[in-house]
């Protein structure tokens, strides 16, 4: 069998008349009716079983797979309900510490006082879980750490040093949770030297 080219199947067939052929080869991917026929029942039995095995082996790992992946899921959500919970747990005598110190009656004096102990006892539970406070008046700036929200004018300390604290930044180990917002030193002496 010869293939048509775009014009021969346009208008129908070849222009000339076709050579006359012998019998047509089998076209690769087709089946003869002897092909079909060397396969016995029982073989096709047997590739019909073992296809319907490994479609079932293949389920049942999808099943188990999405199953895992659930598993895994559920694990770190309860892993990360346990880690809030015990955070939380720490915080909460300092949550009771400011109720009492909304109900007492005291002076003024004595208020900011036991707020202080308050804001320590806090200080002590953040440096447990390792939370520190970055180191802001006087140091040099560093944007990696700093926020600077403006600058003043001052002689006392370096240019591009850290003047004021606005908001305390913090770190957890070496994770920065959150920048320090500053001010920062502009040292008009030492600038135009």
């Amino acid at each position: 069998m010869t293939e048509l080219e775009p014009l021969e199947i346009a208008t129908g067939g070849p222009q000339e008349e076709p050579a006359t052929e012998a019998a047509p080869a089998p076209v690769s991917g087709e089946f003869s009716a002897e092909c079909a026929e060397t396969v016995s029942r029982a073989e096709f039995d047997q590739l019909k079983t073992e296809r319907d095995q490994l479609v079932e082996r293949l389920a049942r790992l999808q099943a188990e797979f999405e199953n895992a992946r659930k598993r895994a899921e559920r694990e770190k959500l309860e892993f990360r309900d346990y880690a809030t919970g015990s955070v939380v747990e720490q915080f909460l005598p300092v949550l009771d510490n400011f109720e009492l110190a909304l109900k007492s009656t005291g002076t003024a004096h004595q208020l900011r006082s036991g707020v202080e102990l308050i804001v320590k006892q806090m200080e002590e539970i953040l440096r447990q879980m390792q939370v520190n406070a970055i180191p802001t008046v006087g140091e040099p700036f560093d944007p990696r750490v700093h926020e600077a929200l403006g600058s003043v004018d001052r002689e006392d300390l370096p240019d591009q040093h850290v003047a004021e604290e606005i908001r305390r930044g913090y770190r957890l180990r070496e994770r920065l949770l959150r920048p320090a917002m500053v001010r920062v030193a502009h040292n008009p002496k030492q600038t135009s030297e």
